[in-house]
């Protein structure tokens, strides 16, 4: 092949919602900037002509498509496939969370040349060198082809973050992606770190990270978020980092440097981890601008988390102390909730949300996000009674990207032999109820008379805990497009 030329392709992973600076491709481009010619293209911003006329003006020879599941999926096989039948000598290579989970399902069809399984940056740069070279790619960590076996394959290593380059901003429009949350009206993303050292055995992260976690430097993140501010105009960061929080020390030091920004920021934490916070970080964070904090709860159930493999200190009595602390400092925790699982789903649900009424009266400005279990492709106790209910994954990627196996990406039904409508009604309903007496405090649109509209509506049901057909919450929810945070984020 002549000196490879790539396009690193976002697909759609939503038509309503502002689309978030697309991270992944920035890091992996960091490391082609001057060695190879590349260009990215987002499919929230850009029509499929325009990827077209890309590859045509660039004279690509590789397209590198990051895939996860859901609505992306379906973005990203319609693009491959109908470039296969377009472009057919442009080789197609998937990385992200979906492939490096289901490798063969992809390799299986004839529009998937490679997939990069695990983090994909230098895997992907000695990939494109050995195309260069004219040398073979096997035996390159984390490629995989059509011709190897995935069990075969070492996935690609972690990347220490501070080794590779600055994001490439100038590739991409990055005043397109400001958004306004309620952090604040120009709020950009950052990923600092890499993985996380638990092994959650409904976590899509083990599989790419195995229980590790690397981190860029307190003093180089905060550059970042610096530049962010001067350069941007961003005002809020919100870190997408599977676990900013594991290092108490690198925290502090980061909150300590970005205090007199005056930003809001935004990341990812457990629970155990921020409960071993003394006062002083505490404060620390609380001065920096730190206005909420996403926060695995998962259950209420404490037999559930020790099935989910948590790990650490997790249990119940845990997030309801932790809810007070953060109450104490003014900080929001968004707690997410996992529920319908097996093998006693109608149990585990009771369970639970029995445990978020208790939540909501330690803090009541505290979100909570409720998902449906979904099997993961990792040993455990979950997983296996699943399959012992019958459950198995597509093995064709048309099947992946069917409507009832979209709902499943996305956690809001689920193709789920242990779960019945009935019960899953019920999660909804009572959600409905909850959010309507809670109202997000995400929600910038939301007036404060459509709050006490809201809240009043529901009361009765809230406190006589009536949740069943709550239609005049649907229609008043729909009329003013509340807003779910699990759905729609901030």
């Amino acid at each position: 092949m002549r000196h490879p030329t790539v396009i690193l392709y976002n697909p759609q992973s939503s038509a309503s919602r502002k689309p978030v600076l697309p991270m992944a491709l920035l890091a992996v481009g960091a490391l082609l900037e001057g060695e190879f010619d590349y260009r990215i293209v987002d499919g929230n911003l850009e029509r499929h002509e325009d990827l077209v006329s890309a590859i045509d003006d660039l004279g690509a020879t590789v397209l590198g498509i990051t895939v996860m599941g859901g609505p992306q999926l379906t973005d990203a096989v319609r693009a491959a496939r109908r470039l296969r039948r377009e472009r057919p000598d442009v080789k197609i290579v998937w990385g992200g969370y979906f492939p490096t989970q289901h490798a063969e399902v992809c390799l299986r069809s004839d529009y998937v040349d490679v997939v990069v399984a695990g983090h994909g940056e230098h895997c992907f740069l000695s990939f494109l060198r050995a195309l260069r070279e004219g040398r073979s790619t096997d035996g390159i960590p984390g490629v995989v082809t059509s011709t190897s076996a995935r069990e075969a394959v070492a996935p690609a290593p972690i990347p220490d973050p501070d080794d590779l380059p600055d994001f490439p901003y100038h590739r991409v429009p990055v005043e397109r992606y400001v958004r306004r949350t309620f952090m604040g009206v120009r709020t950009l993303p950052h990923h600092s770190s890499y993985g996380c050292p638990f092994r959650c055995n409904f976590c899509a992260v083990v599989n790419m990270v195995d229980g590790r976690w690397k981190a860029q430097s307190a003093e180089r993140t905060a550059a970042t978020v610096t530049h962010l501010v001067d350069r941007f105009g961003a005002d809020a960061v919100e870190f997408y980092d599977n676990n900013f929080f594991v290092s108490e020390k690198r925290t502090a030091e980061f909150a300590d440097r970005i205090a007199h920004h005056g930003i809001g920021w935004w990341g990812e934490a457990r629970i155990d981890t921020l409960l071993k916070y003394d006062a002083a970080t505490w404060r620390l964070m609380q001065r920096s601008g730190l206005r909420m904090v996403f926060l695995g709860a998962e259950s209420g159930s404490d037999e559930t988390l020790r099935r989910m493999n948590k790990g650490g200190k997790a249990s119940a009595e845990a997030t309801l102390e932790l809810a007070a602390v953060m109450r104490s400092y003014g900080i929001i925790p968004e707690f997410s909730f996992v529920l319908g699982n097996p093998p006693e789903p109608e149990r585990d649900v009771a369970e639970t949300l029995r445990f978020v009424r208790r939540l909501k009266a330690v803090h009541p400005d505290a979100e909570t996000i409720f998902y449906m279990y979904t099997p993961v492709p990792l040993a455990g106790e979950l997983y296996d009674s699943a399959v012992a209910s019958g459950f198995r994954f597509p093995t064709a990627l048309d099947e992946w990207v069917s409507e009832e196996w979209q709902e499943f990406a996305q956690r809001r039904t689920g193709v789920s032999w242990w779960l019945r409508d009935p019960l899953r009604r019920r999660v909804r309903n009572f959600e409905r109820v909850v959010n309507a007496f809670y109202p997000t405090v995400t929600d910038t649109k939301l007036s404060p008379g459509m709050r006490l509209l809201l809240r009043g509506l529901s009361a009765w049901r809230y406190r006589l805990q009536i949740y069943a057909m709550p239609l005049e919450l649907l229609a008043l929810q729909k009329l003013i497009r509340y807003q779910r945070p699990e759905t729609t984020g901030f």
